[in-house]
């Protein structure tokens, strides 16, 4: 009783990560959206499925509460070739769209060619990765798809194939996905390992593509609810560059009150504010990007420590200070600010243009 309850609350939490960036609704919505793919968080350790369709338990054997906070190289095995794996690894690290023909493992040990597509999930405003998204569209053998796409209407009826799949998601799998588990191991997958490598369909990229947008279409309505808006490019803040993709992911996962910002820029701008940072200063981080620091002065901030602040920036220093600082909200609170340049391995400051400052809120 105590594991399921356990399980249900772990539930929660994962679901926690759509419901506090598209709205209460969002998964009641991607329920009902056909094809089989999934959702996963780059800023929750280990980078962890947060969502699954239930297409993917069609296809893949694996219930929802299965996959729930694993890492999706849950459904890679034995012949799942390397270089596809590494293809999809850069993708993430450079935070880019990519699609690839991959053999992954259904539950029951059985494998079947995929075509994946990955895709980020931007925050429309400064551009940060919230989620990946991740398709899988069955790829069939090169023989039963010249059968289905037979005849003068080749693409039509290729239109027809993915429409049918798309109404009975099960169909193609329904025999495999039943498949007893604790007779798996007795059934000789080697052939379908051993084949060449399938190569996706334009019906089946089309197929992905289209899953995909309408997963955008409703994570991108949903969002509005919240006042976070997503998209699936890239757009950066007026007049702020982006950072480089890996640094971002990198950034995503510290937990403490920082901003970066580029001294390279007129008046020092931030470039990047942390989730601790804006929760512990209530400014949006819309509100923050493109500022500088002094926003958070008050009449009662102390000049002198300003002062002292510059100083050591231009003298590309460390620095430690106690600051009275204000939130957005109007009230106060004490501020144990650390402000650094960043270096590179040798020391110097010439080819990095950000100082990093941390505020950590010091209780009277």
């Amino acid at each position: 009783m105590e594991s399921s309850a356990a399980a249900a609350e772990e539930e929660r939490g994962f679901a926690a990560s759509l419901t506090a960036r598209y709205s209460e609704w969002v998964v009641e919505e991607l329920d009902e959206l056909r094809g089989s793919f999934l959702l996963t968080d780059p800023a929750m350790p280990g980078h962890p499925i947060v969502y699954a369709s239930r297409g993917l338990a069609s296809l893949t054997g694996y219930p929802r509460r299965d996959v729930l906070g694993r890492n999706a190289r849950l459904f890679q095995g034995a012949a799942t070739d390397r270089a596809a794996v590494a293809g999809v690894r850069e993708a993430v690290r450079g935070q880019r769209a990519h699609q690839v023909a991959i053999l992954n493992y259904r539950r029951d040990g059985s494998p079947h060619w995929v075509l994946l597509h990955i895709a980020p999930v931007f925050h429309a405003a400064d551009g940060r990765v919230l989620h990946f998204l991740a398709v899988q569209v069955p790829i069939a053998a090169a023989t039963a798809r010249r059968a289905a796409c037979l005849g003068p209407a080749v693409f039509a009826a290729c239109r027809e194939e993915a429409r049918v799949e798309e109404e009975l998601p099960c169909a193609t799998h329904w025999g495999e996905v039943f498949v007893d588990i604790d007779k798996r191991g007795q059934f000789d997958w080697t052939g379908l390992e051993a084949e060449e490598p399938r190569v996706a369909s334009g019906c089946d990229k089309e197929k992905a593509l289209s899953t995909a947008s309408s997963i955008f279409s409703a994570l991108n309505r949903y969002s509005k609810l919240t006042g976070l808006v997503v998209c699936g490019k890239r757009c950066d803040s007026v007049g702020i560059p982006a950072l480089s993709s890996s640094l971002n992911l990198s950034l995503g996962r510290i937990k403490q009150s920082f901003v970066l910002t580029d001294r390279h820029l007129p008046d020092m701008p931030i470039v990047y504010a942390s989730d601790a940072f804006i929760s512990l200063t209530g400014y949006s981080r819309e509100e923050i990007l493109g500022c500088n620091c002094r926003f958070l002065s008050g009449p009662d901030t102390s000049v002198d420590v300003l002062e002292e602040i510059s100083r050591h920036i231009c003298c590309e220093e460390a620095c430690t200070v106690r600051l009275l600082n204000y939130r957005k909200d109007g009230s106060t609170f004490r501020d144990l600010l650390q402000v650094s340049p960043i270096r590179n391995a040798s020391g110097k400051v010439g080819l990095h243009p950000f100082q990093v400052a941390f505020h950590v809120w010091v209780s009277p």
